[in-house]
């Protein structure tokens, strides 16, 4: 059986989009036909080489996606054919089993436990939560990872009270999450701050209670303004710019929690006074919100099924996987909240 996939054959390359053949189901391995799945910031990293050179070029892309399992290997219990489920680089329980073997043009293709840039991908049984039939496929795919690690800084990392103060810098699909939960949580003020205004007019609809231009030079005197020259009791930052980076801790309070979970090129480095340190104020960075899926998705499914956020309007683009290089450029332009891929 082949499949269409999506391909990272050169860092600072295009994907190459070639048909690949699909490998036997091993043990703890699942078919899954993918459905919707969403381009993530790290797939860029992955691509740029943020974190620099790649030892298993060529391999596959994408961790989190919305699909239905067709297949299930030896040993799988979790999951059945015909299960809706997401598709999540996060670890859960379950069997994760060995890598399977893609080959394209008579050579072996990299992957791991996870991958979802192709229409049909061979998973880790423990990368998979099953959700309801009706749930929707792009709904799916920002549980992966958008939603839960989003929430997971709030309620994890920043550990944010109800009528503490948060700053979240650059408002991109895992921004966006931060500023939901943060609504949810009861923080106040919400202040969300990126270069694209059309981002800012988008999650004001969204629980963000104040906006700020990243343009504006004027931009770090309206943050202060809004927090009444106080400091956040919690900043996050997504971009993975040093300077952002340090700005983020400098307006924190004397107690603040800076939270990053945009990376930096591995080459950048970032120098601030440490002496805060010692009296309250924190910095660390979060890997994946520290979100457990199978418990994390039912609950938060179980808050947009009785309207306590949406989502429909933070997808800003849709395109085929065939079109995915130009919805990596538009990616890079920082245009996209969240750029959905569907089959």
């Amino acid at each position: 059986m082949k499949t269409i996939a999506a391909i990272l054959v050169s860092q600072k390359k295009d994907l190459v989009i070639d048909e690949i053949e699909i490998p036997r189901l091993d043990f703890g391995k699942v078919l899954v036909k993918i459905k919707a799945t969403r381009i993530c910031g790290s797939q860029l990293g992955e691509i740029d080489g943020v974190k620099g050179d790649d030892p298993y070029l060529p391999h596959l892309l994408g961790h989190e996606a919305g699909g239905v399992v067709l297949e299930v290997g030896e040993g799988v219990r979790r999951v059945k054919p015909g299960d809706h489920v997401v598709c999540h680089w996060r670890i859960s329980s379950g069997i994760a089993g060995p890598l399977p073997r893609y080959s394209w043009n008579n050579s072996h293709v990299n992957t791991g436990h996870i991958s979802t840039f192709s229409e049909y991908s061979v998973i880790s049984e423990n990368r998979l939560t099953p959700v309801p039939t009706g749930t929707e496929f792009d709904l799916a795919a920002l549980l992966a990872d958008t939603i839960t690690t989003g929430f997971g800084i709030i309620n994890n990392n920043a550990q944010l009270k109800i009528g503490q103060s948060i700053v979240v810098f650059g408002i991109g699909g895992i921004g966006s999450g931060v500023i939901i939960g943060a609504k949810l949580a009861g923080a106040f003020p919400i202040i969300a701050v990126d270069i694209q205004k059309n981002k800012l007019e988008i999650i004001k609809r969204h629980g963000a209670t104040h906006v700020v231009d990243a343009n504006s030079l004027s931009s770090q005197k309206e943050i202060l303004s809004i927090l009444k020259g106080k400091g956040a009791d919690v900043t996050v930052d997504g971009t993975g710019d040093p300077k952002v980076i340090k700005r983020c801790f400098n307006i924190s309070s004397k107690t603040g929690r800076t939270i990053l979970f945009g990376v930096p090129n591995y080459k950048s480095s970032i120098s601030f006074n440490t002496l805060p340190l010692h009296f309250g104020k924190t910095i660390t960075g979060s890997e994946g919100g520290c979100s457990a899926p199978e418990e994390d998705i039912p609950r938060y499914l179980n808050l947009f099924e009785n309207n306590h956020f949406g989502y429909k309007d933070l997808i800003t683009h849709r395109s085929k996987l065939v079109d995915i290089n130009s919805s990596i450029e538009i990616m890079r332009k920082g245009a996209s909240m969240h750029t959905m891929i569907e089959f």
